[in-house]
């Protein structure tokens, strides 16, 4: 008899502390040493800038590098020599993309908090930004995608695409060809820590940006957390994962589908399915375990799975939504009879997909929301990426003599208060006479 495919199963409520704290934590076992390693690239890029990057470029992806930036003309000849349906499908999620995120466009505000003092708040988009798309295990051109064509709609002025250059010392055509479809304005062969930290820093060839955003590997992660003395980042971001809840209405072959479409992401990936009734959750394990053994990445799913792979049962639907707000998932899928009303109950999640055909596939490439999400608990606090990552904000304040007259004493009394004294002369000043 094979061994499980599945680490965890059983009852949700008999799920031992440890393994629990695992499936809650989903954080790396080898991040201090990637910390060490990460930290000591960034300290070369900074001390040596392209030269460094050009001794990484050899030493990481086994290229000797004439130049760092691709010519405008690479990304053209790309997006003709990609296949006809390719360029449709990405022209198609551009459009959607563009479509929702104009939607989350922000609005400058102005209010009068009391006469005369009027307080105003305006977005300005961020000048340059950096989007890193991945290139080792997967390429992931929708990526470039949803980093590229947001930036774009928020009005940002320049937005630089950093991969890492593969054989012929050039990113992937994918990559290429939609950064020249997305409207990216310069492109480097740029991949890991040392393209986190040139964006960040800057060197002779690579601006330094206001802003780094997309996803990549631990090494990626780790150097956008150490580089954040210097630039803006999106939120951290680990291995893929998904959380599906599930009733007797849930087809248990379409829950097996979402777990194995993450888990081919990473061997490090995290799925779990919280299933309603012992009957559902053994036809999903059934399903789960059938299609992991066919699956055609099965290299990558079955260590997923055999690592954080889990089908719990639950009892009602009441005993998901705390693990839920616990688990904080990047992408939750709510496989349920009245998915619409469940969506009320869900808090911390990067994503929500709305029923069981709502595919995390769909979201994924080409419904338009963002695919750059919080992982690791992280969306108890972080958000999506969106439009609004590529503003900062300008906050006014206009005060008239009325006003002035109005507001000096009171500032003077909380200012000696708190023994600056040169604040509440200069708030007096302005007494009337």
């Amino acid at each position: 008899m094979s061994a499980p495919v599945l680490k965890y199963q059983g009852a949700l409520s008999a799920l031992e502390p440890e393994a629990r704290r695992r499936l809650l934590a989903r954080t790396g076992e080898s991040d201090a040493q990637v910390a060490s390693r990460v930290q000591a690239i960034i300290a070369r890029v900074r001390a040596e800038g392209d030269r460094a990057l050009l001794d990484f470029a050899r030493e990481f992806d086994r290229v000797e590098l004439q130049a760092l930036e691709v010519p405008r003309a690479r990304w053209d000849a790309a997006l003709e020599s990609i296949p006809s349906g390719v360029r449709e499908a990405l022209t198609r999620a551009a459009r959607n993309i563009a479509r929702a995120h104009a939607a989350q466009r922000p609005q400058a505000t102005e209010v009068e908090t009391e006469p005369g003092v009027v307080v105003g708040r305006r977005p300005d988009p961020l000048s340059r930004v950096g989007v890193y798309a991945p290139g080792g295990r997967a390429v992931y051109p929708s990526s470039v995608l949803m980093g590229v064509v947001p930036a774009k709609v928020a009005g940002v002025g320049e937005v630089i695409v950093c991969s890492p250059p593969g054989p012929d010392g050039l990113p992937s055509a994918g990559v290429l060809a939609a950064a020249a479809l997305a409207g990216a304005d310069r492109v480097f062969a740029l991949g890991g820590a040392g393209a986190v930290a040139a964006l960040a820093y800057g060197t002779r060839s690579v601006p330094r940006v206001d802003r780094i955003v997309g996803p990549g590997n631990a090494y990626v992660a780790a150097a956008k957390l150490q580089v954040v003395d210097a630039v803006a980042i999106d939120a951290p971001a680990g291995p893929s994962e998904i959380l599906v809840v599930a009733d007797a209405s849930a087809q248990p072959e379409a829950v097996a589908r979402e777990l194995l479409a993450q888990a081919e992401h990473d061997p490090e990936a995290c799925c779990v399915a919280l299933v309603v009734g012992a009957s559902l959750a053994q036809a999903v394990r059934d399903a789960v375990e059938q299609q992991a053994r066919v699956a055609r990445r099965g290299d990558i799913v079955l260590p997923a799975l055999g690592s954080r792979g889990a089908v719990l049962r639950i009892d009602s639907l009441e005993e998901a939504w705390p693990f839920v707000a616990d688990f904080a998932p990047e992408h939750l899928l709510l496989a349920t009879a009245k998915p619409s009303e469940d969506l009320a109950r869900v808090r911390n999640a990067g994503t929500v997909f709305v029923g069981q055909r709502a595919s995390v596939a769909f979201g994924d490439y080409l419904t338009g929301a963002n695919h750059v999400l919080p992982t690791a608990g992280l969306a108890r606090a972080y958000s999506g990426l969106s439009v609004l990552d590529f503003y900062r904000w300008t906050t006014w304040q206009r005060v008239t003599p009325e006003a002035a007259a109005a507001m000096a004493d009171d500032v003077g009394t909380l200012a000696d208060s708190e023994g600056l004294f040169a604040h509440a002369a200069a708030a007096r000043a302005w007494r009337a006479p």
